[in-house]
């Protein structure tokens, strides 16, 4: 199979449960999750609380038949075939005891797995050893103007799926760059499967979050008519389990608003059961903590965090309960700073930065480079007299060479132009207007 075929880096499928045991819930679990779904939407139909469990409808129907016999459901008949199509409502003792369930955790939606399978199914589609293919990792990176040398070094940190520590003075492209590979990772790295939660001694940690998970969607066959659609729908047929859900590799990003509770299972006292943490929704994927060491906690406290899961690629997260367990830490980390790495962290924490790419002001050649390919977006035509005044007045005299000024500059003339209703063109006197405005005596 070639490189570029993305076929390649999709793991096999988490196969559906054909019993109760493989779902790894237990009858008491399944019961109350019945009784949730029912007390939450109302009367339903067994095909939907099968659709709505994620799980196929002979297992629910155990716990159907278990309820039906407490006294905790009624039974409606239905028209198509057995008790998928049967409408099931709430007893009065029914009610009561679903609202006992949501007391104890108010969580309605596709049954969690298990901890176990969660953890086989990480370690199955790590980024550890992802392959990475040059070309494309060279169109990831077309947008910018990078040198060789940085491309070199950044294609081996993608492939070891370790941690990479980016750092160098402001304005130079870090982030930029930490991005693009979050790119290349997003649409080049294939496809895995997260589940919508899963669970570990009776508490639900939510793990799957449509704000940073990108679902893979799959064109289905189209039935050969409405009886064999409606047949099913009823009885749930599907090869893989329906609580698992195929995304994109994820990739999130976060800066300074970055707290030690956020690296926490997040507990809701109203709902009762957890949402996961950050990076334990980018297993499989990216972790970018942009601005390191301008986080709410200090970076020796990140440190003590983390200095373990960097290591063994392991974390232990804590419940409001005290207990604690162990999920995998796989995911690609990436730290990007602005600040000197021997201010911020010590020699134990570098230690543990597999890949450290530092990134450098920008050489006048490249600079230049730059500066055209942002003329070329905003439809500038090139002026190579606006960059002499830029070097001749600023780069010269003190100020650091930074890639983001063209962006920042270009975008400001081309304010400039668009306020006084003239063409947007680029000239020496207007770089010299908006250098004046952006960067002014701050040099």
């Amino acid at each position: 199979m070639k490189p570029q075929d993305k076929d390649q880096y999709i793991p096999t499928a988490p196969q559906c449960p054909d019993n109760l045991k493989e779902t790894g819930l237990n009858s008491g679990m399944l019961s109350e999750m019945v009784l949730r779904a029912i007390y939450t939407k109302g009367a339903m139909l067994g095909m939907d609380i099968s659709k709505s469990l994620c799980l196929p409808f002979k297992i629910i129907e155990e716990a159907l038949v278990f309820l039906k016999n407490e006294k905790c459901i009624d039974v409606s008949g239905g028209d198509l075939i057995g008790r998928a199509s049967y409408k099931f409502n709430l007893t009065e003792l029914g009610r009561r005891r679903a609202q006992d369930a949501m007391k104890v955790c108010g969580y309605v939606g596709p049954a969690p797995v298990s901890l176990e399978d969660y953890v086989d199914q990480t370690y199955k589609q790590a980024v550890t050893n992802l392959p990475v293919d040059p070309q494309a990792l060279r169109e990831a990176f077309s947008h910018l103007v990078i040198t060789d040398e940085l491309f070199n070094a950044v294609g081996p940190a993608i492939l070891s799926g370790k941690s990479i520590f980016i750092y160098g003075p402001p304005g130079t492209g870090k982030t930029s760059i930490a991005q693009a590979i979050g790119d290349f990772m997003n649409r080049k790295g294939g496809d895995i499967f997260v589940p919508y939660a899963f669970h570990f001694e009776g508490n639900i940690i939510s793990i799957f979050d449509p704000a940073i998970h990108i679902p893979h969607e799959v064109q289905a066959e189209a039935p050969k008519d409405e009886a064999e659609a409606a047949i099913r729908r009823l009885l749930n047929t599907s090869n893989h389990d329906s609580r698992w859900v195929r995304i994109r590799r994820p990739v999130i990003i976060t800066g300074g608003e970055l707290s030690l509770s956020m690296l926490e299972p997040r507990y809701s006292p109203e709902s009762n059961y957890y949402q996961g943490p950050l990076h334990v929704k980018a297993n499989g994927g990216i972790f970018l903590i942009d601005d390191f060491g301008r986080q709410l906690c200090s970076p020796k406290e990140l440190l003590n965090r983390w200095i373990v899961p960097l290591e063994s690629r392991v974390d232990y997260l804590n419940l409001v309960s005290g207990q604690k367990f162990k999920v995998p830490f796989e995911q690609l980390t990436i730290f990007s700073t602005n600040l000197d790495p021997k201010d911020i962290v010590d020699e134990a924490f570098l230690r543990r930065m597999r890949h450290k790419v530092e990134i450098n002001a920008p050489k006048r050649d490249i600079y230049e480079k730059i500066f055209e390919m942002y003329c070329k977006k905003l439809s500038m035509k090139p002026c190579p007299e606006a960059v002499d005044y830029l070097f001749d007045r600023y780069y010269s005299k003190g100020r650091s060479v930074r890639a983001s000024d063209c962006r920042d500059l270009l975008e400001t003339v081309a304010s400039i132009c668009r306020f006084r209703g003239s063409p947007v063109v680029l000239s020496r006197e207007l770089i010299a207007e908006a250098a004046g405005s952006f960067i002014g005596d701050f040099a």
